[in-house]
């Protein structure tokens, strides 16, 4: 009789290089700064545990996708602009209950307001709809270019912005955002 014991990471993601989680294949369970030895392209993903950032570049750079656990079949179910993933985050604390802080000006200044639900319409809920600065006091949350969470992704979590470039958008306009949570 053989025993064993079956270890599931509290964070794992399978990349595939085709899609319908076809072709090569490279499972990972921690943070990843280049992923380009692993694979050559990525067109389909099984997010087993944990929330995810992946990076159009390596370094965490590039454009950002963030993945809750499910299977994403295409590139496109992510909202990925191509099959390049060079990097990846694993996600901490998305189970805090959490608010943030925004700045209609950079370094924290100007008109504030204070959130902590899911907004799919930045322009219906505030008066400004140009985040120049945020706080995040707990938990992680995803900016999205567009109203309706479609369009370019910038992950944040706790801490300071004191501009949108520390975010990595190239632009202050903010369509929506939503808590990031495994559920």
């Amino acid at each position: 009789m053989t025993s064993f014991s079956l270890s599931l990471s509290l964070f794992q993601i399978v990349f595939f290089e085709d899609k319908n989680f076809q072709g090569r294949s490279y499972e990972c369970n921690s943070d990843c700064p280049d992923l380009h030895s692993y694979f050559s392209r990525c067109n389909s993903i099984r997010v087993e545990s944990g929330c995810w950032v992946l990076y159009e570049r390596p370094n965490y750079g590039g454009y950002q996708y963030v993945l809750t656990p499910g299977e994403y079949p295409d590139h496109q179910q992510w909202m990925g602009f191509n099959d390049n993933i060079r990097s990846c985050r694993s996600i901490k604390n998305v189970s805090l209950p959490t608010k943030r802080r925004f700045y209609d000006r950079p370094d924290l200044a100007g008109q504030m307001a204070e959130w902590s639900e899911d907004c799919p319409s930045v322009h219906e809920a505030f008066k400004f709809c140009e985040f120049h600065s945020a706080v995040v006091m707990d938990g992680a949350w995803v900016f999205y270019e567009l109203p309706n969470y479609r369009g370019q992704q910038y992950f944040l979590e706790h801490g300071e912005y004191r501009n949108f470039t520390d975010w990595g958008a190239t632009s202050p306009v903010v369509g929506s955002f939503r808590r990031i949570t495994e559920f």
